[in-house]
């Protein structure tokens, strides 16, 4: 049993449970399912996995105000369970580095448990549970839907990458990049249907918006 696995979800839950952007305790439970899934074929810290991916969007400036105050709240419900300064070293180490926004400049090299969180969470991100969370993240938000004359971003940094767009843009803007960069065989694998469930959706809904269709 992983230490203090009830006492983290419970943590989790009462953290993220009401969240409106598409992160809340459902998603976290996916991707733990997922990450456990990616784990069978790899060679990882299952402890370091799944509490990781338990975490890592509890102080993820997208879903708080106060990310230094989750942060502590994170280190103290860490060490409250039993875990040292090295594996909560490790888990910050994940989840510092694992987002799409914080990679749009540079590659951030990831331990294998961290590609196996990441690539978790890049796959909630993808398919028809994408699609649905990408309308909820850009309702929440107050984007609009789609605009022909709005051109997808290219070349954004992190602050540019967070200003408003459009949610058909968010697709080529980052949900299409994601299939190919997928770390493990099994991601990569679960992507290629996920992604072809997303294109399918953008080709009918801009035909249907033309009236096409």
């Amino acid at each position: 049993m992983i230490n203090g696995l009830r006492q983290i979800r419970e943590f989790v839950q009462k953290e993220l449970g009401y969240e409106t952007t598409g992160h809340d305790y459902t998603h976290i439970e996916r991707v733990v399912s997922l990450a456990k899934l990616i784990l069978k074929g790899e060679d990882a810290d299952e402890s370091l996995v799944v509490i990781a991916a338990y975490l890592h969007d509890v102080s993820d400036d997208k879903v708080t105000t106060n990310p230094e105050a989750k942060r502590q709240a994170i280190v103290d419900q860490l060490k409250a369970v039993g875990y040292d300064d090295a594996f909560i070293t490790n888990v910050f180490a994940i989840i510092d580095n694992m987002s799409y926004s914080s990679n749009l400049k540079e590659h951030r090299k990831l331990s294998i448990e961290g590609q196996i969180v990441q690539d978790a969470d890049r796959l909630d991100a993808i398919g028809a549970i994408g699609i649905a969370r990408t309308f909820y993240f850009g309702g929440h938000f107050g984007e609009i839907m789609y605009n022909p004359r709005i051109m997808p971003r290219a070349g954004m940094d992190k602050s540019e990458y967070r200003k408003r767009g459009t949610v058909i843009n968010h697709f080529y803007e980052k949900l299409f990049k994601l299939k190919n960069q997928m770390n493990t065989p099994t991601a990569k694998k679960i992507a290629e249907h996920r992604q072809q469930v997303m294109q399918d959706f953008v080709s009918e809904f801009v035909d249907e918006w033309n009236g096409s269709k």
